[in-house]
């Protein structure tokens, strides 16, 4: 069967066009979803949470690259997993990522309606965001897809505005503000922003996605990864430092549309500059929109390719060769999730499942140094053992603190993971064995 990525498999990207895409993945984050966590924390706590995920972030991405090298496979995690631990692994892997993109989605849609609603308040945020999502789905089913160029054009556009907004507002910057009850909730409130925090980087594995397509894997994925996080990191830093100083920073603490707002305080809400940067805004959300569409489809095809899903959502569409009913499918969780909950309890089920996914990773590294030890591995982890054990002590603590400060978000995604779980076993897939070709592929035998 013909995938629809089978045209895409050339080596072609460069370190350029990695960077473009995870942080145009990524950057969504820098404009939303990460002050929910001063509600929890107050700024000060949350900058410390901030730190502590970046660390975390730092020791994933110069660990995880070693996986993406040396199994460069469009199922991600999925596969890694898969490869160490066996058919359950794969199973707990590709769902914890698939509730990864897949949640990303509504919230970042839930983001774009309430920017158009910023720009003109009689448009309503919900069929705002519902109408993002039928035109998205709708644009990756009849095959439009960002060309690598089109995707560092759009990045570009965006960190240019991320870094304008920060030029904006820093004369208006007082300290005072910032440091108003800086950490109301002490350190415990520290431990319940770290979703949050999360939320700046989210998604950057992504990249592993296209690995396939990398030229020269060994230098340019590490240069794309390490580019794009000390892209996210600078601003990440910079956006939130700067918006809580701004006003009293409860003010910005529960809205989905906190630079945008910030501007308006500064400059007013009639300024140019301030409509401008909202208009401008929606560029960078529909970045990353479109990239996770992208990822979760692909993660849901790989996946049903693989018998881990319903074989038809492995089926590629005879006229515009794509996996249409794995974009519907993702279409589908899209709309139940905008219906259902808020952008907040959308996000920590994101991060929920990110965390998880980004544990199995790091277990599947040490599982496959010792199973696989003569495994090419055109990048190694730096400081191994120490970076993968630090990625996954961290991620363990995030999960820790979104299961205690989130029980029933929490709940609800094992609950899924046991129905999963028993329905793999009840159907005997963990005894059945995948075909080589089919996920184990390397850079020597290629999908």
């Amino acid at each position: 069967m013909e995938t629809p990525d089978s045209k895409q498999l050339k080596r072609v990207l460069k370190p350029v066009h990695l960077w473009a895409i995870a942080v145009g993945l990524v950057i969504s984050g820098e404009y939303f979803g990460w002050n929910f966590g001063w509600a929890v924390s107050g700024t000060v706590g949350f900058l410390i949470a901030t730190l502590v995920v970046t660390v975390m972030y730092v020791a994933f991405i110069f660990s995880y690259t070693e996986l993406t090298a040396s199994i460069p496979h469009a199922g991600g995690a999925f596969a890694y997993a898969y490869r160490a631990m066996g058919p359950l692994g794969g199973l707990i892997a590709g769902y914890a990522t698939l509730i990864d993109f897949l949640f990303a989605t509504p919230a970042i849609a839930f983001a774009l309606g309430s920017y158009l609603h910023f720009l003109y308040p009689m448009m309503d945020v919900f069929w705002s965001a519902v109408f993002f999502n039928i035109v998205f789905i709708l644009l990756n089913i009849w095959g439009v897809k960002e060309s690598a160029r089109f995707s560092v054009f759009i990045t570009i556009l965006a960190v240019g505005e991320l870094l304008l907004f920060m030029g904006v507002v820093a004369p208006h910057f007082k300290m005072d503000n910032f440091m108003t009850n800086p950490m109301p909730f002490g350190w415990a409130g520290v431990f319940a922003a770290l979703p949050f925090a999360v939320w700046f980087y989210l998604a950057i594995e992504g990249v592993a996605m296209v690995a396939e397509e990398v030229k020269d894997p060994k230098r340019n994925i590490p240069r794309g990864y390490i580019s794009a996080l000390a892209t996210l990191v600078f601003l990440a830093l910079g956006v939130m430092v700067f918006t809580g100083g701004i006003t009293d920073w409860r003010k910005l603490s529960a809205i989905d549309y906190p630079l945008p707002e910030a501007i308006g305080i500064a400059l007013g809400k009639s300024n140019s500059l301030t409509k401008l940067f909202a208009s401008i805004g929606l560029f960078g959300l529909i970045a990353s929109f479109h990239g996770t569409i992208l990822a979760s489809s692909r993660q849901v095809f790989a996946m049903a390719r693989s018998g881990y899903l319903p074989k038809p959502l492995a089926m590629v569409n005879a006229k515009f060769k794509t996996p249409h009913w794995a974009i519907i499918a993702g279409g589908v969780i899209s709309f139940m999730a905008l219906y259902s909950g808020t952008t907040s309890q959308i996000i920590i089920l994101s991060v929920m499942g990110a965390v998880v996914m980004y544990m199995m990773s790091m277990a599947s590294l040490f599982m496959l140094r010792n199973k696989e030890p003569a495994l090419e591995r055109p990048f190694k982890a730096t400081f191994y053992p120490v970076f993968p054990a630090l990625a996954l002590l961290l991620s363990a603590v995030c999960m820790v603190a979104i299961m205690y400060y989130n029980f029933m978000v929490s709940m609800i995604f094992f609950a899924g993971l046991a129905f999963c779980i028993t329905i793999f076993m009840l159907l005997g897939m963990h005894k059945k064995r995948i075909m080589d070709d089919e996920l184990l592929a390397t850079p020597q035998q290629p999908l």
